[in-house]
């Protein structure tokens, strides 16, 4: 496309595109604003009603009185409190922990500068609302922030509130990273064109058009309404050229992006540190070995222990499904292959014929690679449809997760002629402890290629923490609810 047919489209779309830029972006912020705001007035009515009905704090006959006049000044120091630590910076909402993490801090600093200002000014705050106010405001705010953005996910799934982007790079990578940005559409970014280093083609292979070189870009920026511009690996000019062309887009606000050499690493294991002027990117040595500390074994017992009480009388009503269908085991054993390559047995209800095993060989993978799956598994018998889908096949892994053969986060646990056919690199998933759910199943389960999930076990082995354990097992009932590749 040339800079002229561009020029053709700038005019007509400039303010749309200052609009769509503004719309996107606070939209976004206010709806966080205003749903952060009547969270924090809910925990502060929940903690007024608590002071005075619990009976473990003095009566206050005037403690309405007293809190009404405050009320507006810790709502508003409250929200101040998140936007300064980034709770509403738009790249840290939405996807991964900072967004959790900001508002944990927010509110820390928000009670320690609530009780400061209380005793300087010798306000008479009640301490019973004091404290219940964050005890129960804390928990509020952060299932609130999970609700919200899982409605974010709902819109940008149908195409709304997706900031329109530019990918700039050569071919390849172009197309690769665009695959990803339609796949996963949570991150909210929709491509609308690209820019290679001599802008000669009319499209990429995958379909992309192809607006022009670097030179264009800013045309191109506000032709396509783009709010932001990635550019891919191996796509930046030299530091003078980017901070030059930064510039350049400063008037225009549109977010610079750089898709780095780094793959499969988390942010948790990468400082930025400026040394001479260079941005040098330190990388911390893999985390495999924190995966093996106490506490995430004690963190696993606790888990099991509980989740077998809660599970009880529902593993109850299966196995009883599952003896009265056709008399056979309720249990199915297995062995997998663990912790170091030890192969233990693997507990599951039992979701498919007797003999499942003797049928093997009659059937053929719809999976290409090392993977055996079956969309329509002829096996499976009507109880065994229903606990696969809901996952609640997997139940009984509790009980390995007891015996320390599992845990109940981790890669997927492989059988032994899977194993067999490892590269040398996939081993590093025996680095772990298998897991009762893990990155595989929250991301598509059976619906995912070999090669994906290699890439999100290894991932997880490498950059393993416990607050990434606590994502994950809540990001697995929405993936048990979805049923997506439950199979």
């Amino acid at each position: 496309m040339t800079t002229a047919s561009l020029g053709q489209r700038r005019g007509a779309l400039t303010l749309s595109w200052t609009f769509s830029r503004y719309r996107t972006k606070s939209i976004h912020t206010l709806t966080l604003v205003v749903f952060d705001t009547l969270t924090i007035l809910a925990a502060a009515g929940i903690a007024l009603l608590g002071r005075n009905q619990l009976g473990i704090f003095s009566p206050a006959t005037h403690l309405l009185v007293d809190i009404l006049p405050a009320a507006a000044t810790f709502v508003g120091l409250w929200l101040t409190m998140l936007a300064g630590v980034g709770a509403y910076q738009i790249e840290k909402v939405g996807v991964g922990s900072a967004e959790f993490n900001a508002v944990l801090l927010g509110t820390f600093f928000t009670a320690g500068a609530l009780g400061v200002a209380a005793y300087l000014t010798a306000y008479d705050l009640s301490r019973g609302f004091y404290v219940l106010l964050f005890v129960v405001g804390l928990p509020l705010l952060l299932v609130e922030r999970f609700l919200t953005r899982r409605l974010v996910r709902v819109f940008r799934s149908r195409g709304m509130l997706c900031a329109p982007v530019l990918l700039v790079g050569d071919h390849g990578h172009v197309d690769e990273i665009a695959a990803v940005l339609r796949r996963a559409t949570f991150l909210g970014y929709r491509v609308v064109g690209a820019l290679s280093a001599t802008g000669q083609d009319e499209v990429t292979p995958g379909g992309l058009p192809v607006l022009g070189s670097l030179d264009d870009i800013v045309p191109a920026l506000e032709a396509t309404a783009a709010q932001a511009v990635i550019f891919t690996d191996g796509a930046l000019p030299s530091s003078t050229a980017f901070n030059r062309l930064a510039r350049q887009l400063e008037a225009k606000d549109a977010q610079l992006v750089v898709v780095p050499g780094l793959t499969d690493v988390s942010a948790a294991r990468m400082n930025l540190r400026p040394v001479g002027g260079l941005p040098l990117v330190y990388v911390e040595s893999p985390r495999a070995l924190l995966a093996m500390r106490w506490s995430k074994r004690l963190f696993d017992v606790v888990g099991a222990a509980v989740g077998l009480v809660l599970a009880a009388p529902v593993m109850a009503i299966i196995a009883l499904a599952i003896k009265m269908e056709d008399q056979g085991p309720v249990v199915f054993k297995q062995v997998r292959v663990g912790l170091k390559g030890q192969p233990f047995y693997f507990y599951k209800f039992r979701s498919m014929s007797v003999d499942a095993e003797q049928r093997l060989r009659e059937l053929t993978s719809d999976q290409s690679g090392v993977l055996f799956k079956i969309k329509s598994d002829p096996r499976v018998t009507r109880v065994g449809r229903i606990i696969r889908r809901l996952s609640l096949d997997e139940l009984p892994q509790l009980l390995n997760v007891l015996k320390g053969q599992m845990s109940l986060v981790g890669p997927r646990p492989a059988l032994p002629r899977e194993v067999a056919q490892y590269q040398q690199d996939v081993h590093r998933r025996l680095d772990v402890r298998p897991g009762l759910t893990g990155l595989w199943q929250v991301s598509g389960r059976s619906d995912l290629s070999w090669d994906d999930t290699v890439r999100l076990d290894l991932y997880y082995v490498d950059n393993w923490s416990l607050l990434q354990d606590l994502m994950i097992l809540t990001r697995t009932v929405g993936a048990v609810l979805n049923s997506r590749g439950a199979y």
